[in-house]
């Protein structure tokens, strides 16, 4: 709830956490939509491979929880 961002996130840090949890939870969709196939969930996206697996990495998401 980007409303509840406002009072439970310190100033400066409100973008970058609700970007990151929307973002996050928008690649684990993309990729329980295709199983976990990385190159797939990223064209179904609209960004380059290497986007993927970069933003996956810095989110820790674990992919193999998707196949």
């Amino acid at each position: 709830d980007i409303e509840k961002s406002f009072m439970t996130i310190q100033k400066g840090e409100i973008y970058k956490t609700v970007i990151g949890d929307i973002e996050k939870s928008l690649i684990e969709k993309a990729l329980e939509h295709t199983s976990g196939n990385q190159i797939t969930a990223a064209r179904f996206l609209g960004i380059n491979r290497n986007t993927i697996r970069s933003k996956i990495k810095k989110l820790n998401i674990d992919v193999n929880k998707f196949k």
